[in-house]
């Protein structure tokens, strides 16, 4: 296994993009500069590809060089919990979940109120990134929405918690949808999903006529909304609780679906599966 990068080879990659030099990474490793550019030369022959671009004003990242230095992050920062980790099990039950940002503001208060007996080590990711974690042995529970879209990776399986569909949010002030086939016509509607749906929901709001602005997360589109007093479009689970007086949800112009799934190993955490339904009561999903 010689060809596989070194912790060592992993850190001078995070601190050449972090420092954006090879001398000042050098430095801050304490190690020389000669051997600095020789183990980033030998890492190049070994991944087939430039890295870094050099000159006079120190070493930028190429594309190659970025997924490596993002890579790198994610094993050394597994690497940095592995201790941690170890006590924690010896001492308590102990579940490491992982879920995507959108939804960790929904899903990990919930988890927390919900099953006080357990520790759960919250984590949040890409999903791909929380399945390979599965995979890897280092996660326990993933909540994804892209389960159905992938190919899971050996050593993992999806459980539907539910079905998830997106609703109308309207604080006070905003106006309701008009009628007709353009009932939204230029009303600015901010609109949030967690499936991979967010061009499709753009165009459909778009054929309502409306002017769609999409939130970068389910909160802060309600957020937009409720600064604004306009409508918002948002799965419903993203306000299964916590409408505020004032607020309702109401039947979006157009029918779509989410799935909210769980994955796990094929023998997954029990407490976790028992959970499930009640869970799937109080995000409102189906």
């Amino acid at each position: 296994m010689a060809s596989l990068p070194s912790v060592e080879d992993l850190r001078l990659v995070q601190a050449i993009a972090r420092t954006g030099a090879v001398g000042t990474a050098a430095r801050e490793l304490r190690i020389s500069q000669p051997s600095a550019s020789q183990r980033l030369a030998r890492l190049e022959r070994l991944c087939g590809t430039k890295l870094f671009e050099r000159d006079t004003r120190g070493a930028r990242p190429t594309a190659a060089g970025s997924e490596l230095s993002r890579r790198a992050d994610h094993i050394l920062g597994h690497l940095e919990e592995v201790y941690d980790a170890t006590r924690a099990a010896a001492v308590t039950q102990r579940l490491v979940i992982g879920t995507f940002a959108s939804l960790a503001p929904i899903l990990f208060p919930v988890l927390d109120a919900d099953l006080p007996d357990l520790e759960v080590q919250q984590q949040v990711d890409h999903g791909h990134f929380l399945v390979e974690r599965i995979a890897e042995g280092t996660m326990d529970a993933a909540f994804i929405a892209i389960a159905d879209q992938m190919t899971l990776p050996r050593g993992t399986v999806a459980r539907r918690v539910g079905r998830d569909e997106l609703v109308l949010f309207v604080p006070p002030g905003a106006r309701p949808p008009g009628r007709g086939r353009r009932p939204l016509k230029d009303r600015q509607i901010a609109f949030s999903t967690y499936d991979r749906g967010s061009e499709e929901i753009h165009s459909r709001l778009a054929a309502q006529g409306a002017v769609p602005r999409r939130g970068v997360t389910l909160s802060t589109t309600v957020a937009m909304a409720r600064r604004s007093s306009h409508l918002a479009l948002v799965p419903r689970s993203a306000l299964a609780t916590e409408l505020r007086p004032g607020e309702h949800l109401t039947t979006a112009p157009f029918h779509y679906r989410l799935t909210l799934s769980v994955v796990t190993t094929p023998t997954p955490p029990k407490p976790l599966i028992t959970y499930l339904p009640q869970l799937r009561a109080t995000l409102n999903l189906s």
